[in-house]
């Protein structure tokens, strides 16, 4: 793959940074890559060579190609990180695959105006964006540097339609205004290429969820890397559930630079003690957006209360006397009936939530709502495939069976008889 033609421009009410990507050992077709935000903010948006190389190392990584080929200077601290990331990925999903080489200029200094120390983060209206905000704002004074004054919200990843994405912006503006942060629109497409492909892939969205999404936040944050120095994505995964995940601690770090931090945070942090964290602090509780059902949303509506994430996210807030303080969803109650009809636990994080659940839901004394949750549970549990089924599942995709050959062989040699017993 190589990247090509980076150039700055100013569009009709946008400003954008875009690159050339051509494919080398793949069949597909050459396309633009960009980075785009609001000429209110084009003094933050450089053409910055770290955000491409960023945007496209998993990609390249993923369709086979053997080379990422990038024709000016990069920082030595960023691509010394992209091997070890793209080793982690290796090591998790490739392992027969030979090392992606990055070829490119090492960059001998830091640029000579540095960026005054500014901190963002990514801010989605969830609660892991919230939760990050505030754990931020409890452990660093304001006039510290890492204290976060901006929050980027990203077009063209969860979502592809620019009219709702409007929607979004539209609702998450006075909320940044009272926590004291700007809000960043910014629009890119560094995902849209596979997007569909992914979507279709039996589990869906595997590329996007296990593999790319870290990548995907850390290269829009180096295209604001004139405006910030540190930036944080807030984490998934808790550390006592933490597996193999696109977006992690073993990740997101390696893609820094010399003149940008990226931070994995909020990882000792589980689910219920985010949601404890956002409902205490009360100005969230009516700006909450933890739905991904986004064609759904309309003007003041952005969960829809029916979905397995709307679901958990309500009975948490219930436990802890909160629900009936936040108009973000349809209802202030959770009956078993909805449980039973919509939760579809599908992985062991999900199911550990639901299990940090059970005994706070007893406490309020809601029996009804245990047994459902209890219900889905043991549903889970009755389907979830058995660790032999998860390797066999792994080697058909990503090994073409090689374990199940090697394995055969060992038995087949184990059970040969030796030579002084056909004597």
């Amino acid at each position: 793959m190589k990247i090509e033609n980076l150039r700055s421009e100013q569009r009709d009410t946008r400003s954008r940074v875009s690159a050339t990507v051509t494919w080398e050992d793949c069949d597909r077709p050459r396309h633009q890559v960009y980075f785009e935000t609001d000429h209110a903010f084009a003094d933050s948006l450089s053409c910055n060579p770290h955000a491409f190389l960023v945007a496209c190392v998993v990609p390249a990584m993923h369709y086979g190609e053997r080379r990422l080929l990038i024709d000016t200077e990069i920082c030595p601290e960023l691509w010394d990180g992209l091997l070890t990331a793209t080793s982690w990925l290796r090591h998790w999903f490739y392992p027969h695959q030979e090392p992606i080489r990055i070829e490119a200029k090492m960059r001998s200094h830091l640029p000579a105006q540095r960026t005054p120390e500014r901190a963002g983060f990514f801010f989605s209206g969830g609660i892991d964006s919230f939760a990050t905000l505030r754990t931020n704002r409890l452990h660093f004074p304001l006039e510290h540097p890492w204290s976060i004054k901006d929050g980027l919200l990203a077009f063209g990843l969860e979502q592809d339609r620019p009219d709702i994405f409007e929607l979004v912006v539209k609702s998450l503006l006075p909320v940044a205004q009272e926590l004291g942060i700007t809000l960043i629109p910014v629009y890119t497409n560094i995902y849209l290429p596979y997007r569909e492909e992914d979507a279709a892939d039996e589990d869906r969205f595997r590329f996007w969820k296990f593999e790319f999404q870290g990548a995907a936040l850390a290269a829009i944050a180096h295209a604001f890397a004139r405006r910030l120095t540190v930036v944080s994505i807030a984490a998934t995964l808790d550390l006592h559930y933490l597996g193999v995940w696109g977006s992690h601690p073993l990740l997101d770090p390696h893609y820094s630079s010399g003149d940008l931090r990226i931070r994995h945070d909020g990882i000792a942090l589980s689910r219920v003690a985010k949601t404890k964290l956002v409902a205490e602090w009360g100005i969230p509780l009516q700006h909450l957006r933890v739905c991904n059902q986004y064609r759904r949303y309309r003007p003041g509506v952005f969960n829809c209360g029916e979905c397995e994430k709307c679901i958990r996210t309500m009975l948490t807030l219930l436990t802890l006397g909160a629900l009936d303080q936040t108009n973000s969803f349809p209802s202030q109650d959770v009956s078993d009936e909805l449980i039973l009809k919509k939760v579809n636990i599908h992985d062991d994080y999900v199911e550990s939530c639901y299990q940090h659940l059970i005994g706070p839901l007893a406490e309020i004394g809601r029996q009804d709502l245990v047994r459902a949750v209890e219900k889905r549970i043991a549903a889970y549990h009755n389907r979830k495939p058995t660790w032999k089924q998860r390797v066999k599942h792994f080697d058909d995709k990503y090994m073409n069976g090689n374990v199940a050959k090697m394995k055969s062989l060992v038995f087949h040699k184990r059970q040969r008889p030796s030579n002084d017993a056909r004597q």
